[in-house]
């Protein structure tokens, strides 16, 4: 008879920021799934209090770029044991195309977001807990300028946290690419012109498909239950770079 191997999240506090949908709403899956006491938080309160009932989990409606919102939602929290961050618009255009709003808002979104997130939860991690940040992977300077340089920002703000939060807590990041349909980053992309992108990204990728949700998700779960990763941005991207 097979014995049941150990369950790492069994019981723990998980916190998925942005997880109402999408990858984020994936890990919540997960994580519940795997014996974790999950909250969620999102900006849509109707659809945020659909996931929670669907998942099973807590629920609060929080816009984690609004300082005085992320201040308030940690201080009513107890300790958690792991935090993941799904904080950060993407958004395509070359350094000369993209308007100096557009570039403010992308590094203000995808690093003073998560800079901020990880201040806060250096405070209301529990010891041996983890924060696992959303970088990303697969583009150009030239062609996402402004996110290439948020995804830069976002990989020395792990390392910088790892070794300041070290030996108490650990950082870490996935890093998927571009993924169409799969998720809400690219909302903003009338459908039919982001079904084309995504398939002529999928020919370019080596393995010729682009990353499922739930291939995604997994990432997260590995960086926050194996105990000796910190400081890495994992990425989750079938080889693209590769070809690049």
């Amino acid at each position: 008879m097979t014995t049941p191997g150990p369950r790492p999240l069994a019981d723990r506090a998980v916190l998925v920021i942005g997880g109402s949908s999408g990858i984020g709403y994936e890990v919540a899956r997960r994580a519940r799934q795997a014996g974790a006491r999950v909250t969620i938080t999102g900006r849509d309160e109707r659809r945020l209090a659909a996931a929670a009932e669907r998942l099973g989990a807590g629920a609060r409606c929080l816009d984690a770029h609004d300082e005085a919102q992320l201040e308030s939602a940690f201080a009513g929290l107890r300790p958690v044991d792991h935090i993941v961050s799904m904080a950060g618009d993407s958004m395509a255009g070359g350094f000369l195309q993209t308007a100096p709003q557009t570039m403010q808002h992308v590094l203000r979104s995808k690093f003073l977001t998560n800079w901020a997130i990880g201040r806060h939860a250096a405070r209301t991690l529990a010891a041996g807990g983890s924060l696992t940040y959303t970088s990303g992977t697969g583009g150009r300077p030239h062609e996402i300028s402004a996110t290439y340089v948020a995804n830069l920002a976002i990989s020395a703000l792990v390392q910088g946290l790892a070794h300041e939060m070290a030996p108490r807590q650990r950082v870490n990041a996935v890093a998927p690419t571009f993924m169409g349909t799969g998720t809400a980053f690219w909302r903003n992309i009338p459908p039919a012109e982001l079904g084309g992108q995504e398939a002529a990204f999928a020919a370019s990728v080596p393995l010729r498909r682009v990353a499922t949700t739930g291939e995604v998700a997994a990432a997260y779960l590995h960086l926050m239950t194996n105990t000796f990763i910190t400081g890495q941005v994992l990425a989750v991207d079938g080889g693209v770079m590769l070809a690049i």
